[in-house]
Formats: C-alpha cells, structure tokens, sequence
C-alpha cells in the first residue's frame, strides 16, 4: 500500500509518501513550504486570507509531486485548532487533498510525534521528546510508550509576534520573551528520573545544521545530532544580533523561516531547561512518520 500523509502547521505544510516493506516503512518522498498559515492568529483568532491563499498554494504543490496514492491523511494542529474561521480552510484543503484534513488536538500530536521520533533510533530508558512548532510546543515522556504527553501554546511563530518581533532582537525583548516562556512553562509536569532528550521538527533541526555550520542543509547529518544548552544559547546570541537579512542568508537555512528562527529558538532551549535537560539529540523522524506508519499499520 502506499500512502501520504500531510501535517499543516502554524508554519508549515508537510508531506511524507512511503509504502509498507518487508523491513517497515520504505520512504519515497519528503518536502515541506514554509506558508505561516497562523500569522496573526495569537492575536485575532482568525486566519488571514493571505495566509491561507499561501497554505493552499503550498499543499498544492505538495500533493501534484505526489506519485498513485491508495490512502491519503492529513492532520492540522495549533494555528486550525485555535483559528474560528478555519472551516473554509479546511474545506478548500479537502478539494486538494482528497481526503478533508483533521484538526487534532495537542496530546495526540504529541504522541504522534513520539512515535516519529522512536522510528528514527533506538533509546535506551525514559526518553523525552519535545517538538516545537509555530503555535505550540509538544513535551512527551516514555520508555516503548507514552507515559505522559502535554502540549503548551508556546511555538516559534507565536513568540515571534508577542515577544520578540525586532531584528536585531533588543535586550529587553529577549528579557520579555524570557517571562512570556516561563509563566507559560511553569505548570509542565516533568516525571522523575534520568532522561534523554529528543527534539524534534524545523526548530530543533534548523539549529542544528547552523550549529554543524553547514553549506548545506544535509538532513543525514543533522539526524542525531547532539546540542548542548550552551550551543544552544551561543546560536540564540548569534540570531540576536542579526537582521532578517542576515539571517535568511545563513546558507543551511530555508530564507522563509528566517522571519521565527530566533523565536524558535528561545521556545527550543527554554524546552529543554524545564525538563532538566543540558543537552538535546536532534532527530529527523518526527509526527509526519508516525502519522505515517499509522495509517500504513491501518491498512495491513
């Protein structure tokens, strides 16, 4: 069977095609654009038409690269759960995919990104996974299951809007953004013992590559990269003090994510200090994986 699933974000669209083997899943094709479907929606509850024009486009373009699909899924996560007006989008979404997309809520995104993540190595112990996306951030805990998943309104999307919309970041946005992620964080439920941390998505593999200083972005690479706090906070100091020019010119980075990069990052290691980490593996299996094996385990 050979299926494509899509994951419509706060900042991006998605798409992951693959089909069942003798071995699991075979991946045939993987691609994303940056569309900031949830541009303005922290502050209105609503999705801008221009916004949305952009995420159709993108899907658009995602679905015609496609080959003969027997299942197509989609899922939309932070930006469609909290805009009012998203049933247009959605409806509009279903004339292009085929299949209308599913609006799911944070602690199944979370668990699906678990999945995701566990697909792309072997951990031993409790393991951690944190995915930061443009509307939320997801924090899940577990050994082979989840044990604990929640999901926080903090992504880097809307920490851009709210607390840090300069370029050059000022020292008092940075100090703003500061409070704006710790009053959220401070009800996160961490569970006891010795953990490794996984994160996963744009955010998380973005610093990676600037933290590798790539020429290129090279997904094998990135995979399974190791980042400490202080690597961490040594590219949130970098991003600081650049413009949107600078920033879009970083040779491994897509220019389109240039705009939440620095937010994303804040949201990444403020993650990571609230589960007690001092260090992150970047994994390149994320939801879109587990969403897909998902839907190929449903089939057999």
């Amino acid at each position: 069977m050979r299926a494509a699933v899509f994951d419509i974000g706060t900042n991006t669209v998605r798409v992951l095609e693959g089909s069942s083997g003798p071995a699991g899943v075979v991946e045939h094709f993987r691609d994303q654009r940056v569309v900031r479907l949830g541009e303005g929606v922290s502050g209105t509850g609503r999705f801008r038409p221009d916004a949305v024009e952009r995420t159709l486009q993108g899907l658009w373009e995602l679905r015609s690269q496609c080959g003969t699909l027997d299942v197509v899924d989609a899922v939309a996560t932070s930006a469609t759960r909290d805009a009012t007006n998203r049933e247009d989008f959605l409806g509009r979404a279903e004339s292009i995919l085929g299949v209308r997309p599913r609006v799911i809520e944070g602690v199944e995104e979370a668990r699906l990104s678990f999945a995701g993540a566990l697909s792309g190595a072997d951990y031993d112990g409790l393991v951690t996974v944190i995915d930061v996306g443009g509307g939320s951030t997801e924090f899940v805990f577990g050994r082979s299951e989840v044990e604990y998943a929640a999901s926080i309104d903090i992504g880097s999307v809307r920490i851009t809007e709210e607390a840090v919309p300069s370029r050059p970041a000022t020292p008092q946005e940075l100090e703003q953004a500061g409070v704006w992620l710790a009053q959220r964080l401070e009800d996160l439920a961490i569970p006891e013992g010795e953990t490794t941390v996984v994160g996963v998505a744009g955010t998380f593999t973005a610093l990676g590559a600037i933290d590798l200083d790539l020429e290129r972005y090279d997904r094998e690479v990135v995979h399974q990269h190791r980042m400490s706090l202080g690597e961490l906070r040594s590219v949130i100091q970098q991003l600081a003090g650049m413009t949107l020019a600078e920033t879009a010119a970083i040779p491994s980075l897509p220019a389109s994510r240039a705009e939440v990069l620095l937010g994303g990052a804040l949201v990444a290691t403020a993650a990571l200090e609230a589960v007690g980490g001092d260090s992150v593996i970047i994994s390149e299996t994320d939801l879109l994986d587990g969403l897909l094996e998902a839907v190929l385990n449903r089939g057999n």
